[in-house]
């Protein structure tokens, strides 16, 4: 095996070994055990650990790099075309690339001379605000909000790609719809002065004077059906002292007619009793029969 053939090896078992441990987990003796090569080899081609990471993540960045600003620099494309070029060229590089963008995705050791992803991210988002400024000035849209639109569209299409990394379900062209899907039409259809609709201070202070208006009403209803249960109330009692007075002079005059009935009722009897024993008398027929007066003697 060549110098050359041998160098290459160690780069490709070296980048199988960072992206399935990491950085920290792998070393020289493992790498050089994986390549049946003694430790010194490994040293005589890259001066150690350190070195041979660094020319495997500097490969995989120039790697992507090139895919990605290249998949920006049709100035004359349409935004959209712009989006899913971006979209699929990230996706192919995982695609073809899985143990490569494993260790770019890592933490990067501080020794690490060549920079790390969050860089190569920095990059690309640069690239992609430059295109944004554009698009924003024939929309008419603030320039000055450019730079976090296109943190957010990188970011969020690299935290897909590592989702899609490990849960490759759908296909390369369909998730890059989904994600044009999402990136474009909230593009197409940005507001120049967006707001929180319902989690921002405006809208918890309207939220909160809502609340207070609703909160008197209820109380206001409240009042008004307490006043209104006192004014029946009294209502009632006044209704029912007369009903009382009413039937207490109702009962005094029955009292008075009564006595007055027994006074006559007993007068009359009594004259009938008399005359009856004065006046008339019964015999064995039953005939009534009437007694002349007596004149008095006058004296």
């Amino acid at each position: 095996m060549t110098s050359y053939q041998r160098r290459e090896q160690l780069i490709e078992i070296g980048r199988s070994l960072f992206a399935s441990k990491g950085f920290e987990a792998v070393s020289v003796e493992e790498i050089a055990a994986s390549a049946k090569v003694s430790k010194p080899i490994v040293y005589e081609h890259f001066g150690g650990k350190e070195g041979l990471y660094a020319v495997v993540v500097d490969r995989e960045m120039r790697a992507l790099t090139d895919a990605l600003i290249g998949s920006l620099n049709d100035a004359d494309a349409h935004p959209r075309q712009i989006v899913e070029r971006a979209a699929l060229a990230l996706l192919t590089y995982i695609e073809e690339n899985p143990e490569g963008f494993q260790v770019l995705v890592r933490d990067s050791p501080s020794t690490d001379p060549t920079g790390s992803f969050s860089s190569l991210l920095g990059d690309v988002s640069s690239k992609v605000e430059q295109i944004l400024v554009e698009w924003f000035k024939r929309q008419h849209l603030p320039v000055k909000s450019a730079p976090y639109y296109a943190q957010m569209l990188v970011g969020m299409t690299v935290f897909t790609g590592q989702y899609w990394a490990d849960r490759p379900k759908l296909g390369k062209e369909q998730l890059a719809a989904l994600i044009v899907n999402l990136a474009w039409h909230g593009l197409s259809r940005l507001e120049a002065k967006p707001e929180l609709r319902y989690e921002g201070s405006k809208a918890k202070r309207a939220r909160e004077a809502a609340e207070k208006a609703e909160q008197k009403a209820e109380q206001k209803a409240k009042r008004a059906e307490s006043n209104k249960g006192k004014t029946a109330d009294a209502a009632g009692s006044r209704d029912g002292s007369s009903h009382d007075s009413a039937t207490e002079s109702d009962a005094a005059g029955d009292i008075d007619n009564t006595d007055g009935d027994d006074t006559d009722g007993g007068d009359a009897t009594g004259v009938a009793v008399d005359s009856t024993d004065t006046n008339t008398g019964a015999n064995p027929s039953g005939t009534v029969t009437t007694t002349p007066s007596v004149p008095t003697p006058e004296a």
